[in-house]
């Protein structure tokens, strides 16, 4: 009977040590860009949610797709940086592209930035009238630790 109170006892410990390891825990929210009406990023447990980025530099936009695409990318390598992050901890994106006749262009310069082995989930929509008619936003999440 001793035994059968102690495996309980132990169930029980684990199942409660369990529950405390695996709570939520609230959303952090990283101040909003300059001007804008949103969050750069909003962490919740151990995934940050990285609002769209758009290719644009301190000169503004380009016309040229591939010139707006490749700041998109420098833009969300800065942005990662900015929580110590990099982009093998990118694990899904949402692409909405303004023409998907730049798709392949969007693909070459997209897969560059990530390892061949790590490409993230993805999802993908043309859209027409994105902000500041930009020609593509990229939104991610990526995995990071919460802290505490």
């Amino acid at each position: 009977m001793k035994q059968v109170f102690k495996t309980i006892f132990a169930a029980f410990f684990l199942c409660t040590t369990s529950i405390s390891v695996f709570a939520a825990s609230g959303p952090v929210y990283f101040p909003k860009s300059s001007g804008a009406a949103y969050s750069k990023a909003v962490q919740v447990d151990n995934t940050l949610y990285i609002s769209g980025l758009l290719g644009m530099g301190k000169g503004g936009f380009s016309d040229d797709f591939n010139t707006q695409m490749t700041q998109l990318m420098a833009n969300l390598s800065s942005t990662l940086s900015d929580f110590n992050l990099t982009s093998a901890d990118v694990f899904k994106c949402t692409v909405m592209i303004d023409d998907m006749a730049n798709w392949a262009a969007f693909n070459k310069i997209y897969v560059s930035f990530f390892e061949p082995d790590r490409l993230p989930a993805r999802s993908a929509f043309g859209s027409d009238g994105l902000p500041a008619n930009a020609l593509v936003e990229l939104e991610c999440l990526a995995y990071m630790p919460a802290k505490g």
